[in-house]
């Protein structure tokens, strides 16, 4: 069996290394007018596409995965439409160099379930501006929409003259023949979105990759923040297909002095407040407590489902539930990410104690990513990012449709968003195409840069002092 897996990934790969080598021969006009293609296609299909994520995976709002689709096809298009990927992208007189952009390679994309067609069109897109070829991995529990969305978009390119085999698609399988893929010498990159496990993966199959995983994004509602507002934006970016961006917000931290207003205006806005052994209801069907990871059978449902599920009564048309907790960690297992309209809430002495629970909360599974700051006090902003280990630092805005970009500010339109370090990416970035292409740097000899005609011998003269060298190196230059 392991054999035939393994000729099956080769067959893919030498597809795909024949497309990069096609690829490779154009120019930026034709690149451009292939994702234009694409674009169009994926954009026209967007409904379409969104109910049949909705219906196959029975995740969030379709009307909202529209709205997704929308953010992976013309959003995506307009901010990369006018990028060079192709040939020399920069060149300065004064330095001498010149950049040329050339495409990686194959790329390997796996799909979340939580975001099907749109994360596989803003995959797509990306790596065609950047002359890769990709591969899409889909979650088996959304291959059939990947699947339609794939063959739209494959078409289009074709149509438009792109390279065979530009675009593939794994079939639904096993994990291990993903995990081949992954490690097959003939990647050049794996664009990861999903679980921890499959971000780990990623990072250990010996080829370069980029991975985002858990978001657990802290909220800190500031003294001056305009609460009402802050509230009804929290809302709103919460209950955005569900809670399964991985960007939404995972926890309110209020200051005491203001939690009665802040609980107040939630109530006022039809979210409700678990009482203690409603808490421990909503734990036991929400997180998986064994690994402490949150349960499938509640992402991106609805309260009345979850509430259903937990055997609690919630009064109709309730938004979110909120649960009020004292600690952070694994006894406290609403602490943790969970993607659906579910928000812990704590209560903190002064400023500085809601600080160290949202950088607390960043650090139990969400460093790197993103963390979101209501306020009108523009010294506690400042003060509140530094201090946060996140890429994205949100101010008042909703965190689902501001950390993916363009609804909200000029942040890179992106489904991938990087963690940094600390999440063990490689950069804090919204991906985009700018990111899968490699740059030579064409440097030249400059007429006036002599340094090695200059007699060396005051760097071995132990009698100079450090600032004589120094002033004798620019007395020459």
């Amino acid at each position: 069996m392991e054999e035939i897996l393994a000729d099956k990934a080769n067959e893919i790969l030498e597809r795909a290394q024949l497309a990069s080598a096609e690829f490779h021969q154009y120019d930026q006009e034709q690149t451009d007018h292939i994702v234009e293609a694409v674009f169009k296609a994926g954009f026209s299909n967007r409904i379409k596409l969104a109910k049949m994520a909705h219906e196959e995976t029975g995740m969030g709002v379709w009307e909202h995965k529209v709205i997704k689709n929308v953010l992976g096809t013309q959003l995506v298009y307009e901010s990369i439409r006018n990028e060079k990927t192709v040939g020399v992208i920069s060149s300065d007189p004064k330095t001498g160099i010149t950049e040329i952009a050339q495409p990686l390679g194959p790329i390997l994309a796996v799909i979340p379930v939580t975001n099907p067609t749109s994360t596989t069109m803003f995959k797509i897109l990306i790596c065609l501006k950047s002359r890769n070829p990709i591969i899409i991995s889909a979650h088996r529990g959304a291959a059939k929409s990947c699947t339609e969305t794939v063959r739209i978009c494959y078409e289009a390119a074709l149509e438009a003259g792109a390279p065979e085999d530009c675009i593939q698609m794994i079939s639904s399988g096993s994990r291990e023949f993903t995990q081949m893929i992954m490690a097959h010498p003939k990647i050049a990159l794996i664009l990861a979105t999903g679980g921890t496990g499959l971000v780990k993966a990623a990072y250990s199959s010996g080829n370069p990759a980029i991975g985002v995983g858990p978001g657990n994004v802290p909220v800190m509602i500031d003294e001056s923040a305009d609460i009402p507002f802050a509230v009804q934006s929290i809302i709103s970016s919460k209950t955005f297909d569900n809670g399964t961006i991985c960007a939404s917000e995972q926890a309110i931290v209020v200051m005491r002095n203001i939690e009665q207003k802040v609980k107040k205006e939630f109530e006022k806005q039809h979210c409700y407040f678990l009482e203690p052994e409603e808490i421990k209801k909503v734990e036991k069907i929400a997180i998986v407590k064994e690994s402490m990871t949150m349960s499938p059978y509640i992402v991106g449902q609805p309260v009345s489902v979850i509430a259903a599920k937990a055997g609690i009564s919630v009064p109709e048309g309730t938004r979110i539930l909120l649960a009020k907790l004292d600690g952070i960690g694994h006894d406290y297992p609403l602490s943790m990410e969970v993607l659906a309209p579910i928000l812990a809430f704590y209560s903190a002495e002064d400023y500085n104690s809601a600080v160290n629970i949202c950088i607390d909360l960043n650090y139990l599974g969400g460093i790197g990513h993103s963390a979101c700051i209501y306020a009108n006090n523009e010294k506690r902003i400042m003060e509140y990012a530094g201090l946060l280990n996140a890429g994205r630092i949100l101010v008042n805005t909703p965190t689902s449709q501001g950390a993916v970009g363009y609804f909200f500010n000029h942040l890179a339109p992106s489904l991938t968003l990087g963690c940094g370090t600390g999440g063990k990416n490689i950069t804090t970035e919204n991906i985009t195409a700018k990111n899968l292409i490699n740059i030579q740097r064409v440097s030249r000899r400059m007429p006036n840069e002599l340094w090695f005609n200059h007699d060396q011998a005051r760097y071995y003269d132990e009698s100079l002092s450090t600032d004589e060298i120094i002033k004798d190196y620019y007395k020459n230059h």
